[in-house]
């Protein structure tokens, strides 16, 4: 399917109060942040909890500690750093070392994945956005705006592990709204994953931008008021002066 085009009689331009945005894969690649940030906690555990560090290479065992952590503490689905830090508790268990360790290895992991890289339409778009609209970080990951260097455009920041739930629930789209004295009508909602985002803030009342910067289909039903390659293209569709 080819990108779309923004459709003027498809987003009400004039009923956009205010916007929440994705952070992850919207704002910067997520993966290169995540293999980056896995090489440093592999190199502190390679100083402090050897044995776990060798165990970790072996193919398999961190998805199957991932796995386990997820499955033995279901309340944590929506805490990503929770979860990641049952995982380097379970590692180091099993490898006979000190299950303490997993906090100062856990921070060693989060201190580098706030370290992103934005897209380069980022900061432009921020600026741009933020000039014209109160903004709403909403994620169901663990970046902090302020840590990552994007929170001076931001009103508020919702993630799923402090709010309690996370996307494509409705409370975490509606909160966003109401943190900046608006309802999910008076809201658009830009991210990148189909499901989470656009699916989501449909669900919640909100009109979506689905954005998709590697062209693919859309396989759900409800579909975007927009669809923008960029974040570029979003601030264009928006201009209607």
């Amino acid at each position: 399917m080819a990108i779309a085009t923004p459709d003027p009689l498809a987003l009400d331009v004039r009923r956009i109060a205010g916007i929440s945005l994705d952070l992850d894969d919207t704002l910067w690649p997520i993966w290169p942040t995540i293999e980056r940030a896995e090489r440093v906690l592999h190199q502190w555990l390679l100083r402090e909890a050897p044995r776990t560090a060798d165990l970790l290479l072996t193919p398999g065992v961190l998805r199957e500690l991932r796995e386990a952590a997820a499955k033995e503490r279901s309340d944590l689905a929506h805490d990503l750093s929770a979860l990641r830090r049952e995982s380097i508790r379970g590692a180091l268990r099993r490898a006979g070392e000190d299950p303490a360790l997993a906090e100062p290895a856990f921070e060693a992991f989060f201190a580098e994945r706030q370290r992103v890289t934005l897209y380069d339409d980022a900061l432009p778009a921020l600026k741009w956005l933020s000039e014209r609209y109160p903004l709403v970080a909403v994620s169901n990951g663990n970046a902090d705006v302020h840590r990552t260097g994007v929170g001076r455009w931001f009103r508020t920041a919702f993630n799923a592990r402090e709010f309690g739930s996370g996307k494509p629930h409705a409370p975490i789209f509606r909160a966003a709204a109401a943190s900046i004295g608006l309802l999910p009508k008076d809201m658009l909602h830009v991210g990148d994953d189909a499901a989470l985002d656009v699916v989501g803030a449909l669900d919640a009342g909100m009109q979506a931008a689905w954005l998709v910067r590697e062209e693919r289909p859309w396989e759900h039903g409800a579909r975007p008021q927009l669809i923008v390659p960029n974040l570029h293209a979003l601030c264009m569709a928006l201009d209607t002066h």
